[in-house]
């Protein structure tokens, strides 16, 4: 197994999650092996080896050799529950293979490069679905399968079914579920990306009215001025009584 990762594990003396808790205090990691017999044994493994072990990984999922008690063990890492806050490991689900026969499990789609219609049409980018799962011996078994997507354009769309795995892989996700597509951008985009030409047109007509009504009040202003210095004027002129 290439990148072999070997992890160790201990049997857990007692069950339910005050003896998790406990656990965890240790440093310990609560574990479950899922046997291909489908009995489950709960298990304990080192936290901050676990994570060394597993780090740089694509997937949650991935092919292990967990010693259990020093007996090697060929396993799936099925899933991996994190705490909601910090995004640690809280407990981890192992799966028992048999080397020699066929396993299901999920597969993480990693899109690589940038398509024609963003890079140059301004479309938009959807991908709709990030995992499939397939069939495969064990020791093919691929964290995550690349697709190349330069050269998708406006209108574009690939389907799980356009997905070239070769002879060793058989795909369980239905062939039409979709997988990415590039798309014209949502009106909202376009708007708030270029402001429309009306509301820089009504701001100057706006400022123009403002400035048309100012006019007339001016006027009349200096008319009223007017008027009264005439008056003033006339009052002056007027003769004095004897």
């Amino acid at each position: 197994m290439a990148n072999e990762i070997r992890i160790q594990a201990t049997a857990r003396k007692a069950n339910g999650s005050g003896e998790a808790r406990r656990v965890r205090r240790t440093g310990q990691l609560p574990a479950a092996l899922t046997r291909l017999s489908r009995t489950t044994e709960t298990l304990q493994i080192d936290s901050h080896g676990f994570m060394m072990a597993t780090r740089g990984q694509s997937s949650d999922q991935v092919l292990v050799v967990l010693e259990v008690e020093g007996q090697p063990v060929n396993a799936l890492l099925r899933e991996i529950q994190r705490d909601v806050i910090s995004g640690r490991p809280i407990h981890v689900d192992f799966g028992e293979v048999d080397m020699t026969k066929k396993m299901r499990a999920a597969v993480t789609i990693r899109l690589v490069g940038e398509p024609e219609g963003v890079r140059t049409e301004g479309g938009v980018l959807t991908q709709m679905t990030r995992e499939v799962v397939i069939e495969c011996l064990p020791a093919d078994f691929a964290e995550s399968f690349t697709v190349d997507i330069s050269g998708m354009k406006i209108g574009d769309s690939l389907t799980v079914a356009d997905l070239k795995l070769g002879d060793r892989y058989t795909l369980i996700t239905h062939g039409d579920v979709p997988l990415a597509a590039v798309v014209e951008p949502a009106a909202e985009e376009v708007a708030a990306e270029a402001p429309a030409e009306g509301a820089g047109a009504a701001a100057e007509e706006g400022a123009a009215a403002d400035g048309k009504a100012a006019a007339p009040a001016a006027e009349g202003a200096a008319e009223k001025g007017g008027a009264a210095e005439k008056g003033a004027e006339k009052k002056g002129a007027a003769p004095a009584k004897k």
